[in-house]
């Protein structure tokens, strides 16, 4: 595929959660790799929740980490530090502190299933990731998802709409089984092209050798 200046473009499908910090620092290093080759991408956010049996009260961000992957108080803090430095080189910023909660995302995920059909998908993600990661916004408060979807150049009462009609519990449902059946398990899940899957923040140097594989089959 090729746009109007007949620059190629790479369908790239991204299974993953607006409370996965891995992320958005795949999706930077990724758009680093397509800036780099000068190729445009036809992106797809697919819905996958890290924590769907997540309260609506959330949980300490820090004690959740330290009670799931059975990690020290050290190595939590170890790790937080390492995202944000990894995220200033990309551009983006993560604001950790004490008080930093995980939250279920699965309305965030129905938002986004209908933003994609508003083609306004994209830049809800990003807003997302924006209020989570760095404004430390409570991402299943409808008033926070409503704000994000306005700043993505949404229609806030239609989003408002969409959420409280329940339209697209089913359809979120059902995409969540197909990328699970289909072997996904860990996110960010990346699939190039329709044919190849690759799997957490690989690496802008990954990223391109990928595109370039495409690009040189399409071609």
């Amino acid at each position: 595929m090729t746009d109007s200046d007949n620059r190629p473009i790479v369908q790239i499908d991204i299974v993953s959660d607006v409370v996965c910090p891995w992320c958005i620092v795949g999706f930077r290093q990724l758009d680093q790799a397509l800036a780099e080759l000068g190729v445009l991408a036809r992106l797809r956010w697919h819905p996958f929740e890290l924590n769907p049996e997540m309260g609506p009260e959330g949980q300490n961000l820090r004690e959740h980490i330290m009670e799931k992957y059975g990690s020290t108080a050290e190595q939590s803090q170890q790790a937080r530090d390492r995202l944000t430095a990894l995220g200033a080189d990309l551009g983006f910023t993560f604001n950790f502190d004490d008080d930093s909660r995980i939250v279920n995302t699965f309305k965030a995920h129905q938002l986004l299933d209908w933003a994609e059909g508003q083609g306004r998908q994209h830049p809800l993600k990003m807003a997302l990731f924006k209020a989570y990661f760095t404004d430390q916004k409570d991402v299943s408060d409808t008033d926070v998802l409503i704000e994000a979807a306005q700043s993505a150049g949404l229609d806030p009462e239609e989003a408002r709409q969409a959420l409280a009609s329940g339209a697209h519990v089913t359809p979120v449902r059902e995409k969540q089984r197909f990328w699970i059946g289909h072997g996904v398990s860990g996110v960010p899940s990346m699939v190039f092209g329709g044919k190849y899957l690759v799997t957490g923040a690989q690496g802008t140097e990954v990223y391109r050798q990928l595109l370039e594989r495409c690009l040189s089959e399409a071609a």
